[in-house]
């Protein structure tokens, strides 16, 4: 659906279903898709990782997007790609995913240790 990455990593839809997210680890970046009737439309830059690239990506009902760095922090970013903070943790990590009954428990795999913090977001 779209062949112009150089290596597409974590993948995540918006609530609606109507943007797709993909993390292009090897371009240091996050592209966003618009999706209608099955197919793929204006790819553009959301965001740009500074230090490292782009793994594991997840969305929270307020449409923040959590991604994971290979600089071992957990960027959250705004709707509109903004970096509203991070959080550091004590190795690298690859991937997350909100659970829990109430789905705002963050877990979080690292290099050699499964994480979990409970968040004030709500995951998709």
């Amino acid at each position: 659906m779209a062949d112009d990455f150089d290596r597409p990593n974590g993948l995540a839809f918006s609530a609606d279903e109507r943007r797709l997210f993909i993390a292009d680890t090897r371009a240091r970046n996050i592209r966003v898709f618009d999706v209608a009737d099955g197919k793929l439309a204006a790819g553009r830059v959301f965001a740009d990782c500074v230090r490292g690239g782009f793994d594991g990506i997840r969305l929270d009902t307020d449409g923040r997007i959590w991604a994971f760095a290979h600089d071992g922090e957990l960027h959250i970013l705004d709707q509109d790609g903004t970096l509203l903070g991070k959080l550091l943790l004590p190795e690298p990590c690859a991937n997350l995913v909100f659970g829990a009954p109430r789905k705002n428990r963050l877990y979080i795999t690292g290099s050699s240790t499964l994480y979990s913090i409970i968040t004030g977001a709500t995951g998709v």
